[in-house]
């Protein structure tokens, strides 16, 4: 039987929510292992909403969960009912909207605050001793939530001019944790190989 797989989402777009690309990629490789994967993502609203064609904000307001249901295909469940001993590991994707809708790091930089439903999914499978998978700017949740772990970021600059200065949340990253770059990790099993970020192992 596969390893059956939680993927937790923070909307729907690279500026305000999730990384398609990366989520994608993560179902895919997921898949090709033989995964059983659940995605899953909180039932609040959304930071801000951006119009990813302009990189501009954008005046509405939009639902993470709902947002986050187009990657899933509507088959997706709120965070607060994700249990962690009925899965084998966890996999956030990146994506601003991990800085701004799963926690505040966006704006609030080393004192931000972490959703209450994600730090609760981070304690209890970093506490049940299984692998949570940390893509790109998702790390700063380990960083907040563990003090003291060793984990990767993604961008240091501003490559084509469309992402806002204070979307660029590592640079807020305080001195609590070691930041370097490291090659992806795997699942005991080899269950997945994602080099967009890093495999947090906690057994």
């Amino acid at each position: 039987m596969g390893k059956r797989v939680a993927l937790v989402l923070a909307g729907c777009g690279v500026f305000d929510g999730s990384e398609i690309h990366e989520a994608s990629a993560a179902l895919v490789h997921l898949s090709r292992g033989g995964a059983e994967v659940k995605i899953f993502a909180p039932n609040i609203e959304q930071r801000d909403v951006v119009n990813h064609l302009k990189g501009s904000p954008a005046e509405e307001k939009r639902n993470v969960l709902v947002e986050s249901a187009r990657l899933a295909r509507g088959n997706i469940q709120d965070l607060a009912e994700l249990k962690a001993s009925e899965f084998d590991a966890v996999i956030f994707p990146g994506g601003f909207g991990v800085a701004k809708n799963l926690c505040s790091w966006a704006v609030d930089g080393k004192n931000c605050t972490v959703n209450e439903h994600v730090n609760s999914t981070l304690q209890a499978f970093h506490s049940a001793k299984k692998p949570i998978g940390l893509c790109c700017i998702s790390p700063v949740l380990a960083a907040k939530v563990f003090p003291g772990c060793e984990v990767t970021v993604g961008q240091d600059k501003n490559v084509d001019g469309r992402i806002p200065e204070e979307h660029l949340a590592w640079r807020k990253v305080g001195k609590s944790c070691k930041f370097s770059c490291l090659l992806s990790q795997t699942f005991e099993n080899q269950l997945v190989s994602y080099a967009l970020g890093i495999i947090f192992q906690t057994y």
